[in-house]
């Protein structure tokens, strides 16, 4: 299982965090009902299009997801989801600064897996996908909304490349 997402982007800027998404290699629904089991008392809300679980701990919002690969329908957000590694999981996310995961494994824990180099684009200020961002905006028009918020948010700049797709693609946001 890995922490990934907004919760290790926001860790490593120093930014407050009170929700964690974790991929799991494997049935991710499966893994939230066996943390609830150890917490105790814990309602698990399962969203079984997608393969997800969510789970509210102390004032923690803790979302669950096996690792998938998604594919898109030029007229829908809502991908088709399949089983994939931790890479595939990485590879559809919106930006690099989001594809960042921490190992929680006990022989790794704690290990920062970085294929993209999200790392150096969050010391760098950049928002940049990690994979070709007319695909990436493609598959869901409203992540050019995400880039301009998280740009202005965190007062960072979006790559030449991605910006040039938002303009071209700016229809798709209707």
């Amino acid at each position: 299982a890995y922490a990934i997402g907004g919760f290790v982007r926001d860790t490593l800027l120093g930014r407050e965090v009170k929700d964690l998404d974790i991929v799991a290699i494997g049935d991710g629904i499966k893994l939230a009902n066996a943390v609830a089991a150890e917490i105790g008392n814990t309602n698990v809300s399962v969203f079984k299009t997608f393969g997800t679980a969510m789970l509210q701990f102390e004032d923690w919002e803790i979302e669950f997801v096996g690792a998938r690969k998604e594919s898109y329908s030029p007229d829908s957000r809502k991908p088709s989801v399949t089983k994939g590694s931790l890479r595939d999981d990485q590879l559809r996310r919106d930006f690099t600064i989001n594809a960042l995961a921490i190992s929680l494994s006990p022989n790794n824990y704690g290990e920062l897996l970085d294929p993209f180099n999200g790392l150096t684009d969050l010391e760098n200020k950049i928002i940049r996908t990690p994979t070709n961002p007319e695909i990436t905006f493609s598959d869901d028009p409203l992540r050019m909304l995400r880039a301009i918020r998280f740009a202005s948010q965190l007062h960072f700049k979006i790559n030449e490349e991605s910006l040039t797709a938002i303009s071209k693609m700016a229809n798709r946001i209707s």
